[in-house]
């Protein structure tokens, strides 16, 4: 196999990209936002499909985009989905492969399709992983893409996102993760609270650092719930303008997370992330003193080398 085509299906968004596997190159991309949410609702209204053929009709018309983009035929090419394409209200519902797990992806759960006259790709789909009370998907795919090293040191990979997670690492063995719903709650006091109308985001953060990193530490010192409502005081008062006040909720939010790694002794911290969420998180751990044992590995590239590990195993 020279290449695949890779299928980052998540719940809000969607994106495809024809993988070059022996130099990991990025040939030909689509991103969207018809999410798996997005499909699921789109199918509900039309039931009277099968489901597994609706979504596959939904992938098939963006590899028609991706063909006219690189300019040749793609029949035959393997499509590699992680995400939530395999969950509940994916394209087929797998089972969660239980932890512990090896971090290389050699033992996570897949189902393979054949290629057929009306879907000319072999596609495998990677299922999500389970401990006793929490789920994830698709950062078990990136994990594999981290070069992580097999040592008996305790190992923390850090996925934000909106439901961020932090794995847990050892002799090569995913031991342990934790969900926090960092960025949903972000979302909801921003726009759904008492809050909105003390904040008000300027697109950027360029400039707002010292208000980032305030929420930040004082999320490791405070009661968040007693925390987030100063954002609405600080308004009345006069003592933080609506921007300032955003990014010291981001903080609060943020720090209230990561508070949990202060009492810990990991060997390494890898933030795997990209763009906007990457850099606040990057800030964050330097501010609570984790610049010795931080590492930043880029998201897209641990997703592509992920699925090229993958890849390599059919």
């Amino acid at each position: 196999m020279k290449q695949f085509i890779s299928c980052d299906w998540g719940t809000s968004s969607f994106r495809l990209r024809l993988v070059e596997i022996a130099t990991k190159k990025i040939l030909a991309e689509i991103k969207t936002v018809q999410g798996i949410a997005a499909t699921y609702a789109l199918w509900k209204e039309n039931k009277n499909t099968d489901r597994l053929t609706f979504y596959s009709y939904i992938l098939l018309e963006n590899i028609n985009l991706l063909k006219q983009q690189c300019g040749y035929v793609l029949d035959n090419i393997t499509i590699i989905i992680s995400g939530m394409a395999s969950s509940t209200i994916g394209m087929m519902e797998l089972p969660y492969k239980d932890i512990p797990f090896k971090t290389d992806g050699t033992d996570l759960l897949m189902h393979v399709m054949e290629a057929s006259a009306q879907n000319k790709h072999s596609l495998i789909i990677v299922s999500g992983v389970r401990s006793s009370d929490d789920v994830m998907r698709g950062e078990e795919t990136m994990l594999a893409g981290c070069d992580v090293l097999n040592t008996r040191e305790e190992q923390l990979f850090i996925f934000p996102g909106t439901h961020s997670k932090h794995i847990m690492v050892q002799n090569g063995l995913v031991q342990h993760f934790k969900t926090y719903i960092t960025g949903e709650l972000f979302d909801l006091l921003t726009t759904k609270s008492i809050l909105t109308v003390s904040v008000e985001n300027t697109g950027t953060a360029e400039g707002y650092n010292a208000s980032f990193t305030k929420g930040v530490k004082e999320a490791i010192a405070s009661n968040l719930l007693n925390s987030a409502f100063h954002v609405r005081t600080n308004q009345l008062f006069g003592l933080q303008n609506k921007e300032e006040n955003y990014h010291y909720l981001s903080g609060l939010l943020i720090g209230a997370e990561l508070k949990d790694l202060i009492n810990k002794n990991y060997s390494s911290i890898t933030l795997v992330s990209s763009g906007a969420l990457a850099a606040l998180y990057e800030h964050a751990l330097l501010a609570l003193g984790f610049k010795e044992k931080l590492r930043v590995k880029n998201a897209d590239e641990a997703l592509i080398n992920g699925q090229s590990l993958i890849a390599g195993y059919y």
